[in-house]
């Protein structure tokens, strides 16, 4: 029992040292970067964890930027589980999004109950969503393309589309120099959670995350899209229905994503309009990356990456730096990781028996 204590100790921690280096890594690269900008690096890091977890009202600036990347790293994290890389998590934000805006619209001209509205609302962007994603994984199944490069497509794609919707047949026509679809009905915009200022869409990330966790790591079929994960030939001698498998993760992984969008539109925008592809979904890659592609480390990870954003005002405001500072600093961190990825084997604290008695 203590041996097993002790490996299951071992594995936490070999898990957890690659992307905890990175980060370490990452700041004093970083720190080098705004020194060379002649700023001290020791104040801008005190500036970062002031205006990320400095006060209340930093805390839950940090909650509302980490809401839609709980569920964009997901679209990356759950095809990961098969060992597919899916980076297309921005497109399936915006089309959902879109639908969802699209939905919202023509339920609400029926005077249909506002949960029934923002329920169809939901499940027209997590279909638009998976559909995207979904795609991918088709195309990989199918025809063998790669759903790296095809999700990043799609991606496009997508968001070329929804310029086209937007700036055309649902375009407001009282939005002049920002092309946008008309307002959602306050009725149905998604509210706070009680006693903060974070919308409820928050609560749909941590729940997202908790349900896919135990999907996962806790059901026979996530045990099934691990196995995919770890050779998909033995899973097919297995009898397992691969194709099948692929489908549906590649699906909720969009689903996720396309919840994202429809949380976007329906708690903090209130339409669907350019500024809609903040690039969340891109986002989402670096959590899914820092969390090992588990999805209860993504809740954490996505905290500290929305608190990084979160800082970028107060260091413009204070030091004169660009607000996109921390978004180069979010580039480093993304490069130093996946360096580290490749020296993931070389941490092991224990060699495996089998190694041991061969040396």
């Amino acid at each position: 029992m203590a041996d097993r204590s002790g490996r299951n100790l071992e594995a936490m921690v070999e898990a957890v040292l690659p992307p905890a280096l990175a980060i370490l890594l990452s700041m004093v690269v970083f720190g080098v970067f705004v020194a060379l900008a002649g700023v001290n690096p020791l104040e801008v890091y005190r500036l970062m964890i002031t205006g990320a977890f400095g006060s209340w009202f930093s805390v839950q600036n940090s909650l509302q930027r980490a809401a839609p990347l709980l569920l964009t790293a997901l679209c990356t994290a759950l095809p990961a589980q098969m060992g597919m890389v899916v980076i297309g998590g921005e497109g399936a934000l915006v089309a959902g999004g879109l639908a969802a805006v699209a939905t919202g619209l023509a339920l609400s001209a029926a005077a249909l109950p506002v949960l029934l509205v923002q329920t169809a609302m939901a499940l027209a962007g997590m279909t638009a969503g998976g559909l995207v994603i979904g795609l991918a994984g088709l195309l990989r199944q199918m025809k063998g393309v790669s759903e790296t490069i095809s999700s990043l497509l799609l991606t496009y794609i997508a968001i070329a589309v929804f310029k086209q919707i937007v700036e055309g047949p649902m375009r407001d026509p009282a939005s002049l120099n920002k092309p946008a679809t008309r307002a959602l009905p306050d009725a149905v915009m998604l509210g706070n959670l009680p006693g903060t200022d974070v919308h409820v869409g928050l609560l749909f990330g941590l729940l997202f995350c908790l349900a896919c966790y135990v999907l996962i790591y806790h059901t026979t079929f996530g045990f099934a899209a691990r196995v995919v994960g770890g050779n998909a030939r033995a899973a097919r001698l297995a009898g397992l229905p691969v194709g099948r498998l692929v489908l549906i993760v590649t699906f909720l992984g969009g689903a996720a994503g396309g919840l994202a969008g429809m949380v976007e539109v329906a708690a903090v925008q209130g339409r669907a309009s350019a500024a809609l592809a903040a690039g969340y979904g891109f986002s989402g890659i670096l959590v899914a990356f820092l969390a090992r592609q588990n999805p209860l480390a993504v809740i954490p990870v996505a905290f500290l990456l929305g608190g990084i954003a979160a800082s970028g005002g107060l260091l413009q405001r204070r030091l004169g730096l660009p607000d996109a500072t921390v978004t180069v600093l979010q580039g480093i961190l993304f490069v130093i990781l996946l360096a580290s990825e490749t020296l993931g084997g070389r941490l092991r604290l224990r060699r495996p028996a089998a190694e041991v008695k061969e040396a």
